[in-house]
């Protein structure tokens, strides 16, 4: 049955909060976490959600699981940001996939009742939270992986792009 459809099932998510970080231009984001060390910002998580939040602040890292809110449109081949060479959007990490559902492992500094403070930041301001998971080195960490064309970019070229013209500066705005 190659090329069809599951059966149609409609997925529904509600958001379980909303991230908020200093970022609002989303070409001077950085494109991943590695490269936003040092980018503060916070998960808010919906009041109804707190009981699921207690023991996290035992875990150094979490994964965010968000919806890429501001992406309008789906490619299938997209150039990355560190090769100038199109490659297929499930071999890349670009927001503007059929499904737009973003990762990403930041550190969690502290956890004041349902406000998780992060570093690390990669994520646009007001992006809608959906799932939040400790990442647990035994069991998410993976050796000898094979990284596909990710390999042929050296480390200064990643540094220097995967920062995107980030500049430290304002913090993340409160919501009312």
């Amino acid at each position: 049955m190659t090329g069809q459809r599951p059966s149609a099932v409609h997925i529904n998510y509600e958001p379980i909060g909303v991230i908020r970080s200093q970022h609002t231009v989303p070409e001077q984001t950085p494109i991943q976490p590695v490269y936003a060390r040092g980018c503060p910002g916070r998960a808010e998580v919906l009041p109804e959600y707190v009981e699921g939040l207690k023991d996290l602040e035992g875990f150094s890292h979490v994964i965010l699981i968000y919806h890429f809110h501001c992406t309008e449109t789906v490619h299938l081949t997209v150039q990355p940001f560190l090769q100038d060479v199109d490659h297929g959007v499930f071999s890349t990490r670009a927001p503007c996939r059929p499904n737009p559902i973003g990762l990403s492992i930041v550190e969690l500094v502290s956890r004041e009742g349902t406000i998780l403070h992060l570093d690390g930041l990669d994520i646009l301001d007001g992006t809608p939270l959906l799932d939040i998971k400790p990442y647990v080195g035994r069991f998410d960490r993976i050796e000898g992986t094979r990284d596909g064309w990710q390999h042929e970019v050296d480390e200064s070229t990643a540094r220097r792009r995967g920062r995107r013209g980030y500049r430290p500066g304002r913090k993340p705005e409160a919501t009312s």
